[in-house]
C-alpha cells in the first residue's frame, strides 16, 4: 500500500497535468482521449483498481462505462444511482459504509466521482476507485476537476 502525502499527491497532478496538455494538444477524438485519459489517471495513482469514465446516454437516461483501467466494471448505472449516478462531485473515503454505494470491484475501498460538463451539459462522470480506505480528498478534487477541464476542452463529443 501506497500513502502518498498531500504534497506527494500535487507534485504527481501537477506532472500528469503537464503530460495531459501534451497528450491532448493535437487529437480530439473522444475515444482515443478518453481510453488515454484513463491510462494515465491509472500511471499517476498507485492505489488504483479503477481509473475510468461513465458517459451519458441520453436516450436511456443512465450512464454508460466507456474507457478505463482495472477489472471488469459495471456497464449501466441509472441516474440517482450509486455514487456516480449522483452527478455531482463526491467523495466516499469508505464505500463499505455508503448507503447507496454499488459494488463493481470488491477490491475498492474509497472512490471520488468527478461529473463532467460541457456547454452546460452532463456528459459524464470521471470514477476513480482505490484499494485504499480514505485514499481522496480535496487535493484530488481540485486536480481532476483541472484534469476533466483540459479533457472537455481538448475533446470532440460525438456521443451522448
Amino acid at each position: 500500500m501506497v500513502v502518498m502525502t498531500n504534497e506527494e499527491k500535487k507534485s504527481a497532478y501537477e506532472l500528469m497535468l503537464a503530460q495531459a496538455k501534451v497528450l491532448f494538444a493535437n487529437e480530439d477524438n473522444a475515444l482515443a482521449n478518453f481510453s488515454n485519459a484513463s491510462a494515465l489517471l491509472n500511471t499517476t495513482l498507485p492505489n488504483s483498481v479503477f481509473t475510468g469514465f461513465y458517459l451519458m446516454d441520453n436516450v436511456k437516461n443512465e450512464l454508460i462505462l466507456g474507457p478505463f483501467q482495472g477489472n471488469v466494471s459495471c456497464v449501466r448505472i441509472a441516474l440517482g444511482k450509486g455514487v456516480c449516478g449522483q452527478s455531482r462531485t463526491l467523495i466516499v473515503q469508505d464505500v463499505t459504509k455508503h448507503a447507496n454505494y454499488i459494488a463493481c470491484d470488491s477490491a475498492a475501498r474509497s472512490e471520488i466521482v468527478v461529473p463532467m460538463v460541457k456547454d452546460g451539459k452532463l456528459v459524464g462522470v470521471l470514477d476513480l476507485d482505490s484499494h485504499q480506505v480514505g485514499d481522496y480528498n480535496d487535493v484530488d478534487q481540485d486536480y481532476l476537476v483541472a484534469f476533466i477541464k483540459i479533457l472537455l476542452e481538448k475533446t470532440e463529443l460525438t456521443f451522448g
